[in-house]
């Protein structure tokens, strides 16, 4: 059983690949003082990021969840979403409120992709 393990910290590790399936760590922003929808686009640069870095990408995205802080924010979230996924296939997806591992997040997604 081959499982790749990339970025690893002493907690969790960023990319896992296996059996040609990719899983992502939860993606926050990486200036947790901008708006929701700053937020949200940090988080999906990161995640295009770290796909790339797999060996895949947003088109191959099997599912996602979303965590927002507040579901005040899920419209603005979803404009930002829209937009990134506009020429591509659509996972499946939940979103859900949550508390934060901050209080200045505002959202938080974790992926799992084909590559």
């Amino acid at each position: 059983m081959d499982i790749q393990h990339i970025g690893s910290t002493e907690r969790a590790s960023k990319i896992v690949k296996h059996n040609h399936t990719v899983y992502l760590c939860g993606q926050v922003a990486s200036d947790p003082s901008e708006g929701i929808e700053g937020q949200t686009q940090s988080c999906l640069d990161k995640i295009d990021a770290l796909l790339a870095e797999a060996g895949s990408s947003k088109d191959q995205m099997l599912s996602v969840t979303i965590y927002l802080r507040d579901m005040k924010d899920f419209a603005a979230m979803n404009v930002v979403w829209n937009a990134w996924l506009a020429d591509c296939n659509k996972p499946a997806r939940a979103c859900v409120e949550a508390r934060m591992a901050r209080q200045e997040l505002l959202v938080e997604l974790t992926v799992t992709a084909a590559y």
